[in-house]
């Protein structure tokens, strides 16, 4: 057996082989670097324009999309009244300043002037959340239906698309909507399973309909009215209780998109506007929000201030 000295025993083990070496230095400074790039480089702020996930539907969404219904009553609104190419540049303006997402509806005729901004514009329709609904009672100018899929289907060819993101029962209100409806919502489940839809779910037009909607398996998505004024909203309940409910769904994995946000014009005021976005957006009651722009500024104005109210929430912890 050879005699190793404690000297040299000390002197080989501090050598070590050289990958080792070379290994845990490269590995120390990667962790250096690591460790110096997290306290350098803080999170980009949230914004109005993100992405965000639709509850547990599959879909992401920016925070704002852009309604197509404000006063919307016999195929027709204020943003379908202003033209195909008002309507068109409109829509473009949105989804150029982040705003990718189309909230349409039978009810207000808005499918063509979809179909126009894609077909006209910048707009791509692999860019666009497109939303409609299936309005199923009796109104001016619409014809009442207990199914879906005729409906669906006139709405793909009115679109000029191959599928529609989100489609809702629009309206619901009364409590037990899930049964009298069930022929509307197997349908639109089918429809979801062939591919020509990806989620479904309901505008809530009561708290009834809504605790309803919350509580059932078969909604994905959930539209429904919220603002701090209780403009707009169902008179029969506050709005605590409407606020209530939507925070547990949310819980639930309901994606949940908040509507009369600005109370439908009557939030006249920008310090009005502001103080309902903060509300929505501070309190955690929407995944995003539907608004009702007919002029390019206003747009601006709404990504702005939900940029704000997003950084102002940021910046504790970025600090």
């Amino acid at each position: 057996m050879t005699h190793i000295s404690r000297r040299m025993f000390l002197k080989q083990t501090l050598a070590g082989p050289p990958a080792l070496i070379a290994g845990t230095s490269a590995l120390l400074a990667g962790t250096s670097a690591l460790l110096t790039g997290c306290a350098t480089t803080p999170p980009p702020m949230p914004r109005a324009s993100d992405l965000v996930a639709l509850g547990r539907c599959g879909i992401t969404v920016p925070r704002v999309a852009m309604g197509t219904g404000t006063h919307g009553w016999k195929k027709a609104s204020d943003q379908t009244r202003l033209g195909k190419e008002g309507f068109a540049g409109l829509m473009a303006h949105g989804v150029a300043r982040g705003s990718a997402f189309i909230d349409a509806a039978d009810l207000y005729g808005s499918h063509e002037f979809v179909k126009h901004t894609l077909k006209n514009t910048s707009v791509r329709r692999d860019q666009v959340t497109i939303l409609s609904k299936v309005w199923f009672a009796e109104a001016p100018e619409m014809t009442p239906t207990t199914t879906a899929r005729p409906e669906v289907e006139r709405f793909l060819r009115e679109m000029g698309v191959e599928s529609i993101d989100i489609c809702l029962i629009h309206c619901v209100q009364a409590p037990d909507w899930t049964d009298s409806l069930k022929r509307i919502r197997d349908d639109l489940s089918e429809l979801k399973q062939k591919g020509m839809v990806r989620a479904v779910g309901c505008s809530c037009h009561t708290l009834a309909a809504m605790k309803t909607a919350a509580a059932h398996p078969w909604i994905d998505v959930i539209l429904a009215r919220i603002n701090p004024e209780h403009r707009r909203m169902d008179p029969k309940a506050t709005t605590d209780e409407v606020a209530a409910v939507l925070k547990q769904a949310r819980l639930d994995g309901k994606g949940v998109i908040g509507m009369k946000i600005y109370g439908c014009g009557d939030l006249a005021t920008p310090e009005r506007r502001l103080a309902s976005l903060k509300y929505v957006l501070d309190n955690n009651l929407v995944d995003a929000m539907t608004i009702g722009f007919t002029a390019p500024e206003q747009i601006d104005d709404t990504m702005n201030a939900v940029d704000s109210i997003l950084k102002a929430r940021a910046m504790p912890l970025a600090s």
